[in-house]
């Protein structure tokens, strides 16, 4: 089931009093975001940072690694006296990469997690939420009550209420 409203507000307020007669909400879809949205819904805190570490992490290790063996251990050149690993000439380099690392997998990452690998259709329950309207998207298999759902969500504002048999409309 879908509930389009016009206005951030009353979607707030549809939210609210789905909540209240223990309606479980499947989804919410807006085309900006909303503050405090994510708390409301019990949205879980992302775990991006700790992507974003053990990548870098992973990049800094990486050049590290490949720069001792090459200048220790593969191709040591004495070059005035001077230490084969001087640390503080690779700083540069090895910033770089751990940007790069990072970058290259928080956008795998972003992929892997939102389904939305290139050449594959996003999948959108009302096109309008992308453009003008907020959607609240209920589960009808799991709420039986979809009387009681429609008149909470007009009371509280919506647009328009519907009831989609399938799961998602493609933009196919």
């Amino acid at each position: 089931m879908l509930g389009s409203f016009g206005d951030p507000d009353e979607m707030m307020h549809g939210i609210d009093k789905l909540q209240e007669n223990n309606i479980k909400i499947y989804d919410v879809y807006t085309p900006m975001p909303i503050h405090g949205i994510e708390a409301k819904l019990g949205v879980k805190r992302s775990r991006l940072d700790i992507a974003a570490f053990c990548f870098g992490i992973t990049g800094t290790i990486t050049m590290l690694s490949f720069v001792y063996w090459a200048t220790v251990i593969d191709w040591p050149i004495n070059i005035g006296g001077k230490p084969h690993f001087p640390l503080a000439d690779f700083i540069p380099i090895t910033f770089e990469l751990t940007i790069l690392f990072c970058a290259f997998g928080l956008v795998g990452s972003y992929y892997a997690s939102t389904h939305l690998f290139p050449g594959r259709a996003p999948r959108v329950m009302d096109f309008r939420a992308t453009d003008d309207r907020f959607i609240i998207a209920i589960d009808a298999k799991e709420n039986a009550e979809h009387v009681k759902i429609d008149n909470l969500l007009k009371e509280a504002g919506a647009l328009e209420v519907k009831y989609n048999e399938r799961k998602y409309v493609s933009y196919e």
